[in-house]
Protein backbone atom coordinates (compact mmCIF):
# COMPACT_ATOMS: atom_id res chain seq x y z
CA UNK A 1 0.00 0.00 0.00
CA UNK A 2 1.25 3.47 -0.89
CA UNK A 3 1.57 5.58 2.26
CA UNK A 4 2.61 8.74 0.43
CA UNK A 5 0.60 11.90 1.09
CA UNK A 6 -0.31 14.07 -1.90
CA UNK A 7 -0.04 17.81 -1.16
CA UNK A 8 -2.05 20.32 -3.20
CA UNK A 9 -2.40 24.08 -2.75
CA UNK A 10 -4.98 26.11 -4.64
CA UNK A 11 -4.39 29.87 -4.52
CA UNK A 12 -6.08 32.92 -5.95
CA UNK A 13 -8.18 35.90 -4.97
CA UNK A 14 -11.45 36.14 -3.10
CA UNK A 15 -14.41 35.44 -5.35
CA UNK A 16 -12.49 33.19 -7.78
CA UNK A 17 -13.82 29.93 -6.38
CA UNK A 18 -10.61 28.79 -4.70
CA UNK A 19 -12.43 27.23 -1.75
CA UNK A 20 -15.03 25.62 -4.00
CA UNK A 21 -12.28 24.10 -6.13
CA UNK A 22 -10.45 22.85 -3.04
CA UNK A 23 -13.66 21.30 -1.75
CA UNK A 24 -14.11 19.43 -5.04
CA UNK A 25 -10.55 18.05 -4.87
CA UNK A 26 -11.02 16.99 -1.24
CA UNK A 27 -14.38 15.36 -2.05
CA UNK A 28 -12.96 13.49 -5.05
CA UNK A 29 -10.01 12.16 -3.00
CA UNK A 30 -12.37 11.14 -0.17
CA UNK A 31 -14.63 9.31 -2.64
CA UNK A 32 -11.56 7.29 -3.65
CA UNK A 33 -11.11 6.10 -0.06
CA UNK A 34 -8.28 8.42 0.98
CA UNK A 35 -7.86 10.09 4.34
CA UNK A 36 -8.28 13.79 3.48
CA UNK A 37 -7.45 16.98 5.36
CA UNK A 38 -8.17 20.49 4.11
CA UNK A 39 -7.38 23.93 5.47
CA UNK A 40 -7.92 27.41 4.14
CA UNK A 41 -6.34 30.80 4.59
CA UNK A 42 -8.38 33.91 3.95
CA UNK A 43 -6.60 37.21 3.53
CA UNK A 44 -8.94 40.04 2.65
CA UNK A 45 -10.86 37.50 0.59
CA UNK A 46 -14.15 39.38 0.75
CA UNK A 47 -12.42 42.30 -0.96
CA UNK A 48 -10.57 40.34 -3.60
CA UNK A 49 -7.54 39.64 -1.40
CA UNK A 50 -5.43 36.51 -1.32
CA UNK A 51 -7.04 33.21 -0.45
CA UNK A 52 -5.55 29.73 -0.52
CA UNK A 53 -6.52 26.25 0.49
CA UNK A 54 -4.36 23.24 1.29
CA UNK A 55 -5.58 19.75 0.49
CA UNK A 56 -3.67 16.71 1.68
CA UNK A 57 -4.70 13.15 1.02
CA UNK A 58 -3.29 9.66 1.30
CA UNK A 59 -3.47 6.52 3.44
CA UNK A 60 -3.21 8.55 6.68
CA UNK A 61 -2.87 12.33 6.94
CA UNK A 62 -2.03 13.92 10.28
CA UNK A 63 -2.06 17.66 9.48
CA UNK A 64 -4.24 19.74 7.16
CA UNK A 65 -1.41 22.18 6.39
CA UNK A 66 1.02 21.52 3.53
CA UNK A 67 4.51 22.17 4.91
CA UNK A 68 6.23 25.11 3.19
CA UNK A 69 8.02 23.98 0.07
CA UNK A 70 6.33 20.57 -0.03
CA UNK A 71 3.33 21.09 -2.33
CA UNK A 72 3.28 18.48 -5.08
CA UNK A 73 0.81 20.65 -7.01
CA UNK A 74 0.23 24.39 -6.90
CA UNK A 75 -2.88 25.53 -8.76
CA UNK A 76 -2.98 29.32 -9.12
CA UNK A 77 -6.21 30.96 -10.31
CA UNK A 78 -4.90 34.56 -10.40
CA UNK A 79 -1.71 35.47 -12.27
CA UNK A 80 -0.58 37.91 -9.58
CA UNK A 81 -0.63 35.08 -7.03
CA UNK A 82 1.94 32.91 -8.84
CA UNK A 83 5.08 34.47 -7.35
CA UNK A 84 3.39 35.00 -3.96
CA UNK A 85 2.82 31.24 -3.66
CA UNK A 86 5.65 29.68 -5.70
CA UNK A 87 7.74 29.03 -2.56
CA UNK A 88 5.09 26.48 -1.49
CA UNK A 89 5.94 24.18 -4.41
CA UNK A 90 8.47 21.40 -3.86
CA UNK A 91 11.39 20.98 -6.25
CA UNK A 92 9.95 19.08 -9.22
CA UNK A 93 6.37 19.90 -8.24
CA UNK A 94 3.73 20.86 -10.81
CA UNK A 95 2.67 24.50 -11.18
CA UNK A 96 -0.68 25.05 -12.89
CA UNK A 97 -1.12 28.69 -13.87
CA UNK A 98 -4.10 30.61 -15.29
CA UNK A 99 -2.59 30.51 -18.79
CA UNK A 100 -3.26 26.73 -18.86
CA UNK A 101 -6.86 27.60 -19.82
CA UNK A 102 -8.21 29.80 -22.62
CA UNK A 103 -11.15 31.52 -20.89
CA UNK A 104 -12.79 32.31 -24.23
CA UNK A 105 -13.53 28.58 -24.62
CA UNK A 106 -15.59 28.43 -21.42
CA UNK A 107 -19.39 28.52 -21.67
CA UNK A 108 -19.40 30.19 -18.22
CA UNK A 109 -16.41 32.33 -17.16
CA UNK A 110 -17.15 31.56 -13.51
CA UNK A 111 -16.18 27.93 -14.22
CA UNK A 112 -12.51 28.86 -14.69
CA UNK A 113 -11.59 27.28 -11.33
CA UNK A 114 -13.17 23.97 -12.40
CA UNK A 115 -11.32 24.13 -15.74
CA UNK A 116 -8.08 24.33 -13.77
CA UNK A 117 -9.17 21.25 -11.82
CA UNK A 118 -9.43 19.52 -15.18
CA UNK A 119 -5.76 20.34 -15.75
CA UNK A 120 -4.89 19.09 -12.25
CA UNK A 121 -6.87 15.89 -12.81
CA UNK A 122 -4.45 14.81 -15.53
CA UNK A 123 -1.80 14.41 -12.82
CA UNK A 124 -3.86 12.62 -10.15
CA UNK A 125 -4.95 9.01 -9.93
CA UNK A 126 -8.62 9.86 -9.48
CA UNK A 127 -11.06 8.50 -12.09
CA UNK A 128 -12.88 11.05 -14.23
CA UNK A 129 -16.25 9.69 -13.07
CA UNK A 130 -15.30 10.49 -9.47
CA UNK A 131 -14.39 14.05 -10.44
CA UNK A 132 -17.82 14.35 -12.08
CA UNK A 133 -19.52 13.10 -8.91
CA UNK A 134 -17.62 15.66 -6.81
CA UNK A 135 -18.46 18.48 -9.25
CA UNK A 136 -22.12 17.41 -9.27
CA UNK A 137 -22.15 17.52 -5.45
CA UNK A 138 -20.59 21.01 -5.35
CA UNK A 139 -23.05 22.84 -7.60
CA UNK A 140 -26.79 23.09 -8.18
CA UNK A 141 -28.04 21.14 -11.20
CA UNK A 142 -28.37 24.27 -13.37
CA UNK A 143 -24.56 24.72 -13.18
CA UNK A 144 -23.58 21.12 -13.91
CA UNK A 145 -23.31 21.41 -17.72
CA UNK A 146 -21.07 24.51 -17.63
CA UNK A 147 -18.80 22.99 -15.01
CA UNK A 148 -18.55 19.63 -16.81
CA UNK A 149 -17.64 21.55 -19.99
CA UNK A 150 -14.98 23.53 -18.10
CA UNK A 151 -13.54 20.40 -16.49
CA UNK A 152 -13.39 18.63 -19.87
CA UNK A 153 -11.62 21.64 -21.39
CA UNK A 154 -8.92 21.53 -18.72
CA UNK A 155 -8.66 17.76 -18.81
CA UNK A 156 -7.94 17.63 -22.54
CA UNK A 157 -5.73 20.73 -22.53
CA UNK A 158 -6.31 23.85 -24.61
Amino acid sequence: MNHRVTNIIIAGLGGQGVLTAAGIVADAAFRCGHDVKQSELHGMSQRGGSVSSDIRYGHKVFSPMVPTGEADFLVVVATDQIEVNRHQLRHGGVLITPDAIDPSKLTNKKSFNVAQLGVLSRHLDIPESVWHDAIRAAFPEKLHAANFQAFALGRKGT
